[in-house]
């Protein structure tokens, strides 16, 4: 047995899997899916807030403070780590210095994977959002990290959260148009990571991640419509009347700029893919647009 710092002790051949951002939408659900896997033991929480992770500590899981703007304070909370997650920052703009700080510190301490969730097609992405990942992708390429890249599609949670609004006001508005968008659940994409950390890899594979079947909004706004028995049309608009419009709802000008964009993007089919690597790395379909709705209906 070895001792590992932050108090826990390790089986000897048991990798210890470290997850960022675990107190997060994505990497809380990765924790849950490495739980069904591997020990509480073998699993470590990186979070900014401590009080916040108080629950997985009471399950047994170790429980480290690093934020991605210190990277001493990273290699730190990487002591004794074989497989890290680097879930991508949200903070838009400043990702690829906080990555390089994450990166830099899981080369000192001696992690033997890093994963890292990137954007769908970021290389070719017309999503302002790519430039950041693409960054990123570089720099863990450059590293010498043995790596692997999972560049996640669309979650369906960023449309499914307008359905309550969508209904209150009798239409589902956007800017998307006729494009297809092979989103998924944000729980698929966290069981690949899981399935990914747990498994034996081949690293250097960058893995384009997507659900099994397209929608259009208007597709979105049928469905919405039949699970509620309500009229809920879609409503194309053009992009910058959609970002007024989110304006007026009180959303920040950045936020409404960039869902505006993201939409235009999504027009021209920058969400969508039909490789179903995703569905293929998880053993079963990918969620349902029609669950994803009726989740969202329930919450």
């Amino acid at each position: 047995m070895r001792q590992a710092g932050y108090g826990v002790t390790w089986g000897m051949n048991q990798p210890i899997i470290a997850v960022t951002g675990a107190t997060g939408q994505l990497g809380s659900l990765v924790i849950e899916h490495l739980l069904k896997r591997v020990p509480a033991t073998s699993v470590v929480a990186i979070v900014r807030n401590l009080a916040k992770a108080a629950d997985l500590a009471d399950r047994g899981i170790s429980v480290r403070q690093a934020n991605y703007t210190d990277p001493d304070a990273f290699e730190k909370a990487l002591a004794g780590v074989d497989k890290l997650l680097l879930v991508s920052s949200s903070e838009v703009g400043q990702r690829a210095a906080q990555h390089r700080n994450v990166i830099t510190a899981a080369k000192r301490a001696g992690v033997k994977l890093l994963v890292y969730t990137s954007l769908l097609r970021a290389d070719t992405s017309s999503l302002d959002l790519a430039p950041e990942h693409v960054e990123t992708e570089a720099m863990i390429k450059t590293s010498g990290l043995p790596y692997i890249i999972l560049r996640n599609g669309w979650y369906t949670e960023n449309y499914t959260a307008s359905i309550p609004g969508a209904i209150a006001h009798g239409a589902f508005l956007g800017s998307a148009g006729k494009g297809r968008i092979a989103s998924a659940a944000r729980q698929d994409y966290a069981e690949a990571a899981a399935v990914v950390l747990v498994n034996p890899q081949l690293p250097g594979q960058v893995i384009e991640l997507a659900g099994d079947t397209a929608y259009t909004l208007a597709d979105l706004a049928a469905e919405i419509s039949r699970q509620t028995g309500k009229t809920v049309p879609y409503r194309d608009l053009p992009s910058a009347e959609y970002r007024a419009v989110l304006l007026q709802a009180g959303l920040p000008e950045g936020l409404a700029s960039g869902i505006a964009s993201w939409d235009a993007s999504a027009a021209n089919d920058a969400l969508f893919n039909e490789g179903r690597q995703l569905s293929r790395l998880i053993g079963r379909p990918t969620t349902p647009l029609a669950e994803s709705v009726r989740v969202a209906l329930q919450n």
